[in-house]
């Protein structure tokens, strides 16, 4: 990817960002520890054919600042209003997975004058009022710092897939095309791990999703290990109005399984606003 630009954040944080395609503008927020090559080029190259995407590496991530110090959600969601001011985008949509998903959520909430369409992949609303994945499937991804860093990938990469996914030749090759791209950016560095862990365990919007007013689509892999398909049925009947997509069979990184169909699902639904 090229067309690296950086700003800085509400804090100093520096944060790099990229704009691919052309169309209305949607920004991408990743997940746990991933940057902006977590996406994989597939689904990029499908949702970049219809939006002017607007691809974020995290802080923490990439080439974007590592601070070692806490920091919140909504200081996240801040990150994004600065890459949109320094893009000149006064409105966008937005899609996040996972994490990114938590980090929308506050965009929305705090942030409200700045969004078009929501995008809520393979999330939830908190750890309090939400369906927990079991211990040994999250227990997978904690970073291990004495395990080389490939074989730390794919561990963390195949516990995130569908079992029938991982067990597939195609699903294997995918995993391999993945890794190789990530592996080409700078690592997530340990402590952003912590860090990043602490902003999800303080994030609960369950009391507050009622307040999310813009066109909202909850997206999710039927089969997803980390982040259990139910967390996206408590957010559709906790936002009015919201729309809710399943893509059957897929895992928590649905958009590899089916990178066609996780752009084309919700890329329908923010045309429609």
């Amino acid at each position: 990817m090229a067309n690296a630009r950086f700003c800085k954040g509400r804090d100093g944080t520096k944060i790099r960002y990229e704009v691919r395609g052309q169309g209305d503008p949607l920004a991408l927020i990743m997940g746990y520890s991933g940057s902006s090559r977590t996406w994989g080029e597939p689904f990029i190259s499908a949702i970049s054919r219809r939006f002017s995407t607007i691809l974020i590496d995290n802080r923490g991530t990439g080439e974007s600042d590592h601070p070692d110090r806490p920091w919140t959600l909504p200081d996240m969601a801040d990150d994004v209003v600065a890459v949109l001011d320094d893009a000149g985008v006064a409105r966008a949509h937005v899609y996040g997975i996972s994490m990114g998903g938590m980090i929308a959520q506050e965009f929305a909430l705090h942030h409200p004058e700045r969004l078009r369409g929501l995008i809520l992949g393979c999330t939830n609303c908190g750890f309090a009022n939400s369906v927990l994945a079991p211990p040994e499937a999250t227990a997978a991804l904690a970073p291990n710092p004495d395990e080389p860093l490939a074989q730390q990938a794919r561990r963390m990469l195949e516990a995130c897939c569908s079992p029938a996914f991982v067990a597939s030749p195609m699903g294997q090759r995918i995993i391999d095309e993945r890794i190789k791209e990530m592996s080409a950016y700078p690592a997530t560095p340990l402590h952003s791990y912590r860090r990043q862990w602490e902003a999800i365990a303080a994030f609960d919007s369950f009391a507050r999703l009622g307040r999310i007013k813009a066109p909202t689509m909850v997206i999710t892999g039927s089969a997803d290990p980390i982040v259990p398909a139910a967390n996206s049925d408590l957010l559709h009947r906790g936002i009015p109005g919201s729309k809710i997509h399943s893509i059957e069979g897929a895992g928590h990184l649905f958009f590899w399984e089916a990178p066609e169909e996780s752009a084309e699902a919700p890329g329908d639904f923010l045309a429609r606003h």
